[in-house]
């Protein structure tokens, strides 16, 4: 059978009819595309912070004084965590970052010195959640007893090491949060807060990848008519034990206050009064352990 023949030419493909999909370039502690960078306008990377206010959808309620705001989570997990990653908060309190990890598809261990606050926020979680996504721990974070209850959960999640450290400790003295002796907003003395600080940053440096990031979150104090620095004795703690210091961020206080405005004029007329100035934000200092 002779050949059938064909008039049908091939037209030529123009390189503008081309979409060439270049593979996703990424870092190995996020999921952030860089051939896309400029659609992540969202994710911040500049030193100061501002929030209008805290946000109360997504399951965050503002029920707990001296919680932090989900927004600084949201920030922290995008630039160093990739999905599936298990972040381990220190200072769990009432469950922000957990929340917060089960919202973007991460997982969350949390370690909580008040029993009666571990069970209330392990109500904000489903049966589920708490077996695959959130483990919550009652235990003293400075203690030693909690580094083998931290590997056990690691180890019935899959995972080895944390993927990033949160550390949220009481501003020394300021409030506090209980009448536990190793609760460090009991602490007798700013030295011996600094030090019960360092048991639980050695223990959170401990259960973290190499390479990976650290996010201390504090403000500081005025005591005694002098301006106590706790973030950067904290942040002095944190590089004796090896990690590097990768930031400061200054976040304004705004979107986490609660019932200030009864005493604005009070703590305007003792500043005037006392020759000190009022606290309008905290740090996020980040690190990373290498």
């Amino acid at each position: 059978m002779a050949g059938l023949k064909t008039n049908t030419k091939l037209k030529p493909v123009k390189k503008a009819d081309l979409q060439i999909v270049k593979p996703p370039k990424t870092v190995k502690y996020n999921d952030i595309d860089l051939n896309s960078w400029r659609d992540y306008g969202h994710v911040k990377t500049d030193t100061l912070w501002e929030f209008p206010s805290r946000l109360k959808e997504g399951g965050h309620s503002n029920e707990y004084h001296g919680n932090f705001i989900p927004q600084i989570a949201r920030q922290l997990y995008e630039r160093f965590t990739r999905k599936g990653d298990v972040v381990l908060d220190m200072f769990f309190g009432s469950g922000t970052s957990g929340i917060e990890a089960v919202n973007m598809e991460r997982r969350c261990i949390g370690v909580e010195l008040k029993a009666e606050l571990a069970e209330a926020v392990s109500a904000k979680f489903s049966a589920k959640q708490l077996v695959t996504d959130v483990n919550i721990i009652c235990a003293d974070s400075a203690g030693e007893a909690v580094r083998e209850k931290i590997t056990a959960r690691l180890e019935i999640m899959g995972e080895k090491k944390a993927k990033l450290l949160i550390l949220h400790p009481p501003y020394d003295d300021i409030i506090k949060f209980s009448d536990k002796k190793e609760d460090l907003s009991n602490c007798s003395s700013t030295e011996e807060f600094y030090e019960l600080f360092g048991k639980v940053a050695k223990n959170g440096y401990d259960m973290l990848e190499k390479g990976r990031y650290a996010a201390l979150i504090i403000g500081d104090k005025y005591a005694n008519s002098q301006h106590i620095p706790l973030g950067f004795g904290c942040m002095q703690k944190m590089n004796e034990l090896g990690f590097i210091t990768k930031a400061i961020i200054i976040k304004d206080m705004q979107g986490n206050e609660r019932a200030k405005g009864k005493t604005a004029n009070l703590w305007r007329y003792r500043a005037l009064a006392g020759g000190f100035y009022i606290f309008k934000h905290e740090y996020v200092m980040i690190f990373q352990k290498l």
